[in-house]
């Protein structure tokens, strides 16, 4: 009996007490307060780690577009040197202008010039799914490959007739060699005088010839 009421004394009740009470307290606070802020804390944590790595990745994603980025400017400006190197400066009209003051100086005649067709890029690549088409009904239609025909460029096609000396059309097919369009030759066809007539003592030097010349050659959109 004097144990008990020595550990249930007013004294150490005081004492034990407001103990108990703190300690309730400060468990109710951790619970609902501290615990909760903890959390919250660390969830904040994980969301600004989060952020600073999508910061990094749309870092380097910018420095990837910025190198992607010069490469397209480096690859567009190549192809617009090729475009200019295949084309040239000058349009169709001036180009059929030029070729006549070529003619014009040596001495060539020209009788005809027609124009057979015409072909961009975009309608190569339609000729191209039209036969893929053809090719399943059994019709296939044949196309040459042309890598001088690319995006940005047409092709022109003609045909010329015209009577020359084959000295004059040496000089005439040598400088269409120096002009600034590309220009090819796809078929030449050369019939002399000489074999409709009758005169035997003509110079062949001074023989005049008539020629089919197929002439091909590239101008800008």
């Amino acid at each position: 009996m004097r144990r008990k009421k020595n550990l249930l004394s007013p004294e150490k009740a005081a004492t034990f007490i407001p103990v108990f009470i703190s300690s309730f307290i400060s468990i109710l606070v951790i619970i609902f307060f501290v615990a909760p802020q903890y959390f919250r804390t660390n969830k904040v944590t994980l969301e600004l780690d989060g952020l600073i790595k999508k910061k990094n990745e749309l870092d380097n994603l910018k420095m990837q577009y910025k190198i992607i980025n010069n490469k397209f400017d480096k690859l567009h400006k190549e192809k617009l040197r090729i475009i200019e190197l295949i084309t040239g400066t000058s349009n169709l009209d001036t180009l059929l202008a030029k070729l006549g003051e070529i003619g014009e100086k040596n001495n060539i005649k020209f009788t005809s010039i027609t124009p057979k067709k015409s072909i961009t890029f975009e309608e190569k690549n339609n000729m191209k799914t039209n036969t893929k088409k053809n090719r399943k009904t059994k019709n296939p239609k044949i196309l040459k490959k042309d890598p001088l025909l690319v995006e940005g460029i047409k092709k022109y096609e003609f045909d010329f007739f015209f009577k020359s000396d084959f000295v004059n059309l040496l000089s005439f097919l040598r400088e269409l060699e120096f002009q600034d369009n590309v220009i090819l030759i796809d078929d030449i066809n050369i019939i002399s005088m000489l074999q409709t007539s009758n005169s035997k003592e003509i110079d062949d030097s001074k023989d005049y010839l008539e020629v089919k010349l197929k002439i091909v050659f590239y101008g800008k959109i």
